[in-house]
């Protein structure tokens, strides 16, 4: 099962009226990730929840290498594979230019994609066009990642894993 996650509003919370919540590194960091500017908003526990889910994570962000070089040792987590964008123009709206490529990359596979900015015709594509189980679980951009989240993720994890 893999998992696509996104970064901005969905590990790095933005937006919300108040001040964010500020984490210290819980691992040893690289020369390049220390003194980002965001970066200690992210919770680097959310790590250790995203791996026990038992899922292949996969970054589905614009950070590209920065998420390998940055955001992977501030959550304890290995050097992740990293969809490469296409260099073709947008897609005329409502479907999120990110849904087709992720559709190609699980070629077939059943997957879970985390995001700031799924909506309703997002989800009406992959059901018309991927032959596996999918849920696409938008996140609060205003939060991040939250237990609610993970829960809905984790329930449905278990039916898809009970059931295929």
């Amino acid at each position: 099962m893999l998992l696509f996650l996104d970064v901005d509003g969905t590990l790095l919370p933005f937006g919300a009226a108040g001040p964010y919540p500020t984490y210290d590194a819980r691992f040893d960091l690289p020369a390049a990730a220390v003194g980002h500017p965001l970066l200690n908003r992210v919770d680097p526990a959310l790590g250790a929840r995203l791996a026990a889910l038992g899922c292949e994570l996969v970054w589905a962000t614009t950070w590209m290498d920065d998420a390998n070089v940055c955001l992977a040792p501030w959550l304890g987590l290995p050097p992740l594979p990293l969809v490469d964008w296409p260099d073709e123009n947008e897609l005329p709206a409502p479907l999120h230019w990110k849904t087709r490529p992720l559709v190609d990359w699980a070629d077939g596979r059943p997957f879970v994609w985390v995001d700031d900015e799924i909506t309703g015709a997002d989800r009406e594509w992959v059901a018309a066009h991927h032959p596996a189980p999918a849920l696409l679980h938008r996140v609060d951009h205003r939060r991040g990642l939250t237990e609610r989240d993970f829960a809905a993720v984790e329930e449905w994890l278990g039916t898809r894993r009970d059931g295929w």
